[in-house]
C-alpha cells in the first residue's frame, strides 16, 4: 500500500499558513496539504466587519488559553483568545491592517546579520512582499499596491465619536497621519482594514478560496496536528487527527512548514522532540534536538483601556441589538453601506507622550462604545460612551510557552508576563495619562460625561499602576516563541531562512519566527512571513 504523500505539508491555516500554502501551489506548482485544526471561515458573522463583537466572548471559532496566576499582577489570570478557523486571526480579528515601522525590520536584519546564508530582512526586502499581496482602495505608491489578492480599504463607515477623537488628539499637538503604513507612523488618523464593501478579506478568502478547485491543494479542516515525524534528523511527515478522532500519518517529500501560531507551533515542536531537553524529559518526550529557545521569549502587546461615558446618544451602543440591528442589516442589503461596514475600531494614534519627536511608544485604538469585559460588567452598566485602549508597542517583558503534558489534546501553559518589566509599566502609565488628557481636549470634551476607568481622582503613580495591572490583557499579538537568530545564538530556534536548526526539512513561518515584535498589529507581518517562507523554499530569494 502506497503511503499518503505531498510535496509539502503546511501545519496551520492562519495568516502565514494560507499565504505559504497558496504560493507553493501557485506559482510553485507543488502538491500541498494544508492542515487546519479549526472550522470553515464561511459564516455571516465572520464575513461582516463588526461580527467579531458577537463572537469574541464565546464561539467555536475561538480558542481560549488561560494564563497561570501572574504574580506581578497580584495573582490575576487572564485569557488569550486565538482563532480556531481557517484564516486564523484574519477571520476573527478587527481587521486592522498595520505593518509596523521600517526600523522594526532593520532591527531584525541587524539581529540576523550573523548568519551565513545571506537572507535579507531589511525594510526594503519585506516591503516587497507586503506590496505584492495588497489591493489598496485609496493608495498606490512606493508603499502600497493595487492588484494583489488582499483587499485593504478605508473604513466603510466612520462614527462621529471617532472623528472627535482624531480632532481631539490633533488638539494635543499630534499631526494628522493619512497613512500609518506610509512615510511615518507618528500621529492620529483612521486605520485601514482588510475588508471591502462590508465583507472581510481574510487570508482564507484572499489566498485559499481562489485555489479551492486546484487539485494541487488539499485542505483538511478540523485536522489537529499532533507532532512532526522526524527520521534521522529530518522532518518527513505529520501525525494528525481528523474530526472523528481518527489518527493519520501523512508524509512530505520536501518539507514540513509549521504555521500554527506563536502558542501552538512551539507546542508542536516540543511534542516532536525539538525543545528544551530537560522540559521534554520531564513530560516523557524523547529528545531529538535540544533547542532551549523553543517556547521562550514570548512577546505580546499589552493593552489597558480607558473607559468614559457620553452625555448624549453617541457611538455604537445598542446598534447591534433589536430593531436597530435589523434596520442596519436591511440598509446594508439594500445599499451596501452603513454601520455594518465598520469594524468598530475606526480611528487610532501612535504617540510618544514624553518625547513626541522620538519613535512612538504607544498605539491607541478608539472604540465608540463602552467596552466591558465580564469583570467590569459587575461594577458598571453598559451605556453610550467611548473606550480608548492604550498599547505598549515595543514591550520588553518576556514570557514563555510550556507543555502541560505529552498529550497532544492538552493546551500548552502560556505565561506572557504582560507589564512585568518596569519600563513597560512606565510607558503604559504615560500612555494612559496622555489619552486621559485627550478626553479633556475639544471637541471630545463637551461630549464626555465621566471617565469611569481609571478613576480621574486617583492618578498618582501607585493608583495608576494598580489600574494598569488590574486591567491589562493581551492585544492578541503573541510572537517570537521560536525565533530566528544569528549563528551561534543558543536561543535562536531558526536560521534567517526560517529553517529549524538541527532538523532538516522543517521550517517555521508564523509570528513565532520574529526576532522581536513589530510596533503595531501583527497580521501584515504574519502574511509577509508566509510569503517569504514560500519564496525561500522555492529558491526565489
Amino acid at each position: 500500500m502506497s503511503r499518503d504523500e505531498f510535496d509539502y505539508i503546511v501545519v496551520g491555516g492562519g495568516a502565514a499558513g494560507c499565504v505559504a500554502a497558496a504560493r507553493l501551489v501557485n506559482p510553485g506548482g507543488h502538491r500541498v496539504l494544508l492542515l487546519e485544526g479549526g472550522y470553515s471561515h464561511r459564516h455571516p458573522l465572520l464575513d461582516m466587519p463588526p461580527g467579531i463583537f458577537k463572537m469574541i466572548n464565546g464561539s467555536k471559532f475561538m480558542h481560549y488559553h488561560t494564563t497561570p496566576p501572574q504574580e506581578h499582577l497580584g495573582g490575576r489570570a487572564h485569557d488569550i483568545p486565538q482563532g480556531n478557523v481557517l484564516g486564523g486571526g484574519t477571520s476573527v480579528n478587527a481587521q486592522v491592517y498595520m505593518r509596523g515601522r521600517p526600523s522594526d525590520y532593520e532591527e531584525w536584519n541587524e539581529t540576523l546579520r550573523g548568519n551565513n546564508d545571506g537572507a535579507d530582512w531589511s525594510w526594503k526586502a519585506v516591503l516587497h512582499h507586503m506590496r505584492r499581496m495588497e489591493d489598496n482602495n485609496r493608495l498606490h505608491n512606493e508603499y502600497h499596491n493595487v492588484d494583489g489578492p488582499l483587499q485593504v480599504s478605508d473604513p466603510g463607515h466612520i462614527d462621529q465619536m471617532s472623528r472627535w477623537f482624531v480632532q481631539a488628539v490633533q488638539g494635543m499637538g499630534e499631526p494628522y497621519n493619512p497613512d500609518f503604513n506610509g512615510a511615518q507612523q507618528r500621529g492620529v488618523g483612521f486605520y485601514q482594514f482588510m475588508n471591502r464593501h462590508g465583507k472581510r478579506s481574510s487570508a482564507a478568502y484572499a489566498f485559499i478560496a481562489p485555489l479551492e478547485k486546484d487539485p494541487r491543494l488539499t485542505l483538511k479542516l478540523q485536522a489537529r496536528a499532533e507532532r512532526v515525524v522526524i527520521e534521522n534528523g529530518r522532518a518527513v511527515g505529520v501525525v494528525w487527527r481528523d474530526h472523528n478522532g481518527d489518527q493519520h500519518t501523512t508524509y512530505a517529500r520536501s518539507e514540513v512548514i509549521l504555521t500554527a501560531g506563536a502558542l501552538i507551533t512551539p507546542k508542536l515542536l516540543m511534542l516532536s522532540g525539538v525543545g528544551p531537553a530537560d522540559h521534554l524529559r520531564e513530560h516523557g518526550v524523547q529528545v531529538l534536538h535540544d533547542a532551549p529557545g523553543v517556547g521562550q521569549n514570548l512577546i505580546d502587546h499589552p493593552e489597558v483601556p480607558i473607559i468614559a461615558t457620553a452625555n448624549g446618544k453617541y457611538g455604537y451602543y445598542g446598534q447591534g441589538e433589536g430593531w436597530r440591528m435589523i434596520m442596519h442589516g436591511v440598509h446594508f442589503k439594500l445599499f451596501g453601506t452603513g454601520v455594518i461596514t465598520s469594524a468598530g475600531v475606526e480611528a487610532g494614534a501612535f504617540v510618544n507622550p514624553t518625547n513626541p519627536e522620538a519613535p512612538p511608544t504607544i498605539q491607541a485604538f478608539c472604540v465608540p462604545i463602552v467596552y466591558l469585559d465580564r469583570d467590569l460588567l459587575q461594577v458598571m452598566k453598559n451605556t453610550h460612551g467611548m473606550t480608548i485602549t492604550t498599547v505598549v508597542v515595543k514591550p520588553r517583558s518576556r514570557g514563555w510557552v510550556k507543555l502541560r503534558s505529552n498529550n497532544p489534546a492538552d493546551k500548552p501553559i502560556v505565561s506572557p508576563n504582560l507589564l512585568k518589566d518596569p519600563e513597560d509599566l512606565r510607558e503604559m502609565m504615560e500612555g494612559q495619562r496622555f489619552f486621559l488628557r485627550v478626553f479633556q481636549s475639544d471637541p471630545l470634551r463637551s461630549r464626555i460625561k465621566e471617565v469611569k476607568f481609571p478613576n480621574p481622582a486617583q492618578l498618582d503613580d501607585e493608583s495608576l499602576a494598580n489600574h494598569c495591572r488590574r486591567m491589562v490583557k493581551t492585544n492578541y499579538h503573541p510572537a517570537s516563541t521560536a525565533r530566528m537568530g544569528a549563528d551561534g545564538d543558543p536561543m535562536a530556534v531558526l536560521d534567517a531562512r526560517m529553517r529549524v536548526r538541527g532538523i532538516e526539512g522543517l521550517r517555521v513561518a508564523d509570528m513565532s519566527a520574529c526576532p522581536n515584535i513589530n510596533a503595531g498589529n501583527t497580521t501584515a507581518p504574519a502574511l509577509m512571513l508566509g510569503s517569504r517562507c514560500a519564496d525561500f523554499v522555492m529558491g526565489l530569494e
